[in-house]
């Protein structure tokens, strides 16, 4: 008879074991995704979990800084990403398996606060990424405090009676009774504290809290920056903060207009397909191209574009106005001053 899996913490290992397998499954699905169903490491090719990261950075939260300093350093944004898809197969693999469970949780925890800090505000429908960020931070801190129970491979090596098992490090690595005298503490201490964490992303990513209720991934938004006029040369920044992350935005049309409105220069979009792409200076490795009939604007992606403005006469001491113009009927403007 197996004594320690009837025992309170062997008990709570069992109660565990469907959130064991599901969460375990989530992230070592990652790994099946990216390696064997698809090639999603090669920076080459479509679909390349680099980009996604990219998708992240314009509304990450507190870790946009590693963020950006990754998608600037293609090297190492690729190797950092198939050192982040070996971690998700381990974990993954290991906690579904219940080996080192305790341990195995801490990486739920960790790659869940990743997925909820960086994507937390991604989700055109039901808030996906905020959820199933706050939902693996709860389940690795409940797998922490359960441990395994009777199907995992640590009852089994605590079964065999090996020698590692009963030392005061496996307990707090694999699974077993924790030596904590009231550990209602820590739990209801921890477990408030998960519930602040999703209040506070909650409220900060889509306002669900209190106020008014806000979608970034629903609508494209493109923010133009550095706009000038220099040798008759039209350039600007832009940069796409908002909307469907696998989805780009169309532009169709680039207006210059003077300030009673007049259309001094346009590009539509089967002139925008054509865009010189020398003209084009990417930052990021989400990047800004010609597409069939329009300019795409991938989310993420920042770039300086330059425009030969040919025989358009222009006055200093003026005001004009740029127009970008989506696919969606979406405009931005920003207005240039010319000395």
């Amino acid at each position: 008879m197996n004594i320690h899996a009837n025992k309170p913490a062997g008990m709570a290992g069992l109660f565990t074991l469907s959130l064991r397998l599901v969460v375990g499954w989530t992230y070592f699905s990652a790994f099946w995704r990216r390696v064997i169903l698809v090639d999603k490491l090669n920076p080459d090719a479509a679909g390349y979990i680099g980009e996604k990261f990219n998708h992240f950075l314009p509304n990450a939260l507190g870790i946009k800084p590693i963020i950006e300093h990754l998608v600037t350093h293609p090297e190492q944004l690729w190797l950092a990403m198939v050192i982040f898809t070996i971690i998700e197969a381990i974990v993954g693999l290991f906690i579904m398996l219940g080996f080192f469970t305790r341990l195995m949780s801490i990486g739920v925890f960790g790659l869940a606060a990743g997925i909820l800090l960086g994507s937390g505000w991604i989700g055109t429908t039901c808030l996906d990424e905020w959820q199933i960020g706050v939902l693996g931070i709860a389940a690795g801190f409940t797998l922490f405090f359960s441990g395994s129970g009777a199907f995992s491979f640590d009852q089994w090596l605590i079964n065999k009676k090996l020698k590692f098992t009963q030392s005061k490090w496996f307990v707090w690595l694999g699974s077993g009774e924790l030596p904590i005298k009231n550990i209602k503490l820590p739990v209801l201490a921890g477990s408030l504290a998960i519930l602040l964490l999703t209040l506070f992303t909650n409220q900060v990513f889509h306002g669900g809290v209190f106020g008014k209720l806000h979608n970034k991934s629903v609508k494209p938004k493109i923010e133009i920056s550095n706009a000038g006029i220099e040798n008759n040369i039209l350039q600007f920044q832009i940069y796409r903060t908002e909307g469907v992350d696998v989805y780009g935005s169309f532009l169709i049309g680039i207006q210059l207009s003077d300030a009673e409105g007049n259309i001094l220069f346009k590009r539509n979009g089967d002139q925008l397909a054509g865009f010189p792409v020398d003209q084009i200076n990417n930052y990021y490795v989400a990047i800004v191209k010609p597409g069939k009939h329009s300019l795409v604007v991938p989310l993420g992606a920042k770039a300086d574009l330059a425009i030969e403005l040919g025989g358009v006469n222009l006055k200093n001491n003026q005001q004009y106005t740029l127009k970008l113009v989506d696919i969606s009927g979406l405009e931005w403007v920003t207005a240039i001053n010319l000395h």
